[in-house]
């Protein structure tokens, strides 16, 4: 099964770079790559923030549009606050902290009104790698995904799903890797790569997620400025791909999929505070079964460097 995630990984690879909670139901494994801004630079400590936004609300069966009668689920939506902590302790090592807080909001056709709750989310913990050049330009990063989200959250109004459910239950082996170089010497234009691979392996409540990866190649244009702040326009390609969950508490009927998103983004650089946004939309989905899919998503990334 491992084998076959980084065949696809490397399949992604291959359609994504030049000659990076879906991490969950609600597909939030692509938020953790592309956000070139936020590829360690220099020594020291960066504090971030990250806001991420999805609305899954339109139901879809292999790779088209479906009949919303087809799926008891009608809308997962999802915000998510995460705050964060990056420290290289030099310019080779360095480890990063991401503690979420999760809000979402589950309608389905068995239940009486929409659901609503918020509790914090699973716990990255990650040591990073950017010894292979001078300047810090690539870099693996190598963790775990921690079970402190719940996944047993119960509401008078209706049940909950496994695969919905803020927490997974699982601990997770993260294991990813960056790379950024101009173009050409002396150019504004900047590529960028970045993948990581998700592989549960410790599991609760007889719910087992998928191996999912998640891969982001893009392109950076460093020209542009406005007083003493720096704006650089952003386009990258998204991919993810997740194998169907397993276990008793699973539906591995309507869980896994495959799917390409173009995201348009903008990096806002002024002295040691950097900000950083894009809107993602979806350009290929392959989903097993049926599943509510997001028509588009945002994310919103905020770091200071001390």
């Amino acid at each position: 099964m491992i084998s076959r995630i980084v065949k696809i990984g490397g399949l992604l690879a291959g359609i994504l770079a030049p000659g990076v909670a879906f991490g969950c139901a609600c597909s939030c494994g692509v938020f953790e790559v592309g956000t070139s801004a936020m590829f360690p630079s220099e020594a020291g400590a960066t504090a971030l923030l990250n806001y991420y936004f999805q609305n899954q609300n339109h139901n879809w069966s292999g790779s088209s549009s479906a009949p919303s009668e087809d799926n008891d689920d009608k809308k997962i939506e999802t915000q998510s606050v995460s705050l964060g902590l990056q420290y290289m302790f030099d310019r080779s090592w360095g480890a990063q902290l991401e503690v979420p807080v999760v809000n979402r909001s589950f309608d389905t056709a068995a239940n009486a009104a929409s659901l609503n709750w918020t509790g914090m989310g699973d716990i990255r913990l990650k040591g990073i790698y950017a010894g292979f050049a001078a300047d810090m330009s690539a870099g693996v990063t190598f963790g775990l995904k921690l079970p402190t989200g719940s996944y047993n959250h119960t509401e008078a109004e209706g049940d909950i799903d496994r695969d919905t459910q803020i927490g997974s239950g699982s601990t997770d082996l993260l294991l990813g890797g960056f790379y950024r170089h101009a173009l050409a010497t002396g150019s504004l234009w900047q590529w960028f790569a970045q993948t990581e691979l998700d592989l549960p392996f410790l599991y609760q409540g007889a719910y087992r997620p998928g191996h999912e990866v998640d891969a982001a190649a893009g392109l950076v244009y460093r020209s542009w400025s406005c007083g003493r702040a720096t704006i650089a326009p952003i386009l990258q390609v998204i991919g993810s791909a997740r194998e169907h969950d397993s276990g008793a508490a699973a539906a591995p009927g309507d869980t896994g999929y495959q799917r390409i998103l173009l995201a348009p983004g903008i990096e806002v650089h002024l002295q040691s505070v950097k900000l950083y946004a894009d809107v993602e939309l979806p350009v290929y989905q392959h989903v097993n079964g049926n599943q509510v899919i997001a028509p588009v998503s945002c994310k919103v990334s905020l770091s200071y460097m001390f």
